[in-house]
């Protein structure tokens, strides 16, 4: 199997919140001078913009699958 890269990253992440969310715009990944690496899922109307930050861009798009699968946890908990 070979090694995941970003963009494969980056296509889970939009499954999962499409699935999840419905209404999705994009999921992305852009460098900051000041902060590092930034993940960004820009989800519809309804919601706001689903951010995390990474030493590199890996790390930021694993936070951003993190934060997104605990939001869907904590969802279907209620």
């Amino acid at each position: 199997m070979s090694e995941k890269v970003d963009a494969d990253r980056i296509k889970e992440i939009y499954k999962l919140c499409k699935s999840h969310f419905g209404d999705l715009n994009f999921v992305g990944i852009k460098y900051h001078t000041k902060i590092g690496w930034m993940a960004k899922a820009q989800l519809g109307d309804d919601f706001e913009n689903l951010t995390a930050d990474g030493k590199t861009s890996s790390d930021a798009l694993r936070n951003l699958r993190a934060r997104v699968k605990k939001i869907i946890k904590r969802y279907n908990g209620v």
